[in-house]
């Protein structure tokens, strides 16, 4: 097979925390130098990037590479896109917009293969094409279920009630908190630094650690990183813009 094991799951199974990238370009060289800069994942941003699953064969191959683990978000509420994008080799898939606990179970049975979901078996590029290889479809199966990740998405205070039974769903890994989204649906547009927002952000992170997953939220510095771990969060995301916007800015002469 020539999916590889899932570092960064590994890392939060053993309560370590996670640093990863997202980024709206197909660019793989990209995500090579994010791999060597030694971060644990790099997400492809699907939903606000224009990146197909073609596209995305190139980065996971740069990820694989580099020991990065290649994880993609998806916008559409589909599974047969999910299922594209994890034949070609990513190990985990965020879906944003997940409103009920039937939602989260339709995306857990898209990343897993029975008997923990519903996904279909074909001749693809994550399994090394398995009628051509020496690769068991049982083997790849069980080792594909072990390593692929569900996360679910937090941007909306008004899915605290079901919250919990979401986050419980069997399969899911982490769920991410988008402060900017969460506050605008608070209706703060100015940003997440408000007390209100912050008090939802504690209550969501909560539980997720009562439920049992990882949380996950982003970060735009190294402080603001170890502000969030110390919180509860385990599982960082910082926007490749800003890596690079932050780091040119530091470069610079002051002007």
């Amino acid at each position: 097979m020539l999916i590889q094991p899932n570092l960064t799951k590994q890392k939060l199974s053993q309560n370590l925390p996670v640093y990863g990238v997202i980024s709206t370009s197909d660019d793989p060289q990209l995500a090579e130098l994010f791999g060597l800069a030694g971060f644990d994942y790099y997400m492809l941003d699907a939903e606000h990037g224009l990146i197909d699953p073609a596209q995305a064969v190139s980065v996971i191959r740069a990820c694989e590479r580099t020991n990065i683990t290649p994880l993609i978000r998806i916008g559409p509420k589909d599974p047969k896109l999910v299922l594209q994008y994890l034949d070609a080799g990513m190990m985990g898939v965020m879906m944003p917009g997940l409103e009920t606990v039937e939602e989260v179970k339709m995306l857990v049975d898209a990343v897993k293969y029975r008997p923990e979901g519903k996904r279909g078996m074909g001749i693809s590029r994550a399994s090394a094409y398995t009628a051509y290889s020496g690769t068991s479809a049982p083997e790849y199966i069980k080792f594909s279920n072990d390593n692929t990740m569900v996360i679910i998405q937090f941007e909306d205070e008004k899915l605290l009630p079901h919250f919990p039974a979401m986050c419980a769903v069997s399969g899911v890994d982490a769920c991410t908190i988008g402060p900017r989204d969460l506050s605008l649906n608070m209706g703060f547009p100015d940003g997440p630094n408000h007390p209100e927002v912050q008090t939802v952000i504690d209550r969501a992170i909560a539980i997720m650690k009562q439920t049992g997953i990882s949380a996950g939220i982003t970060a735009g510095t190294r402080a603001d990183a170890a502000r969030q771990v110390a919180r509860g969060a385990s599982m960082i995301l910082a926007a490749a813009q800003s890596l690079v916007f932050s780091a040119s800015k530091e470069f610079l002469p002051e002007q």
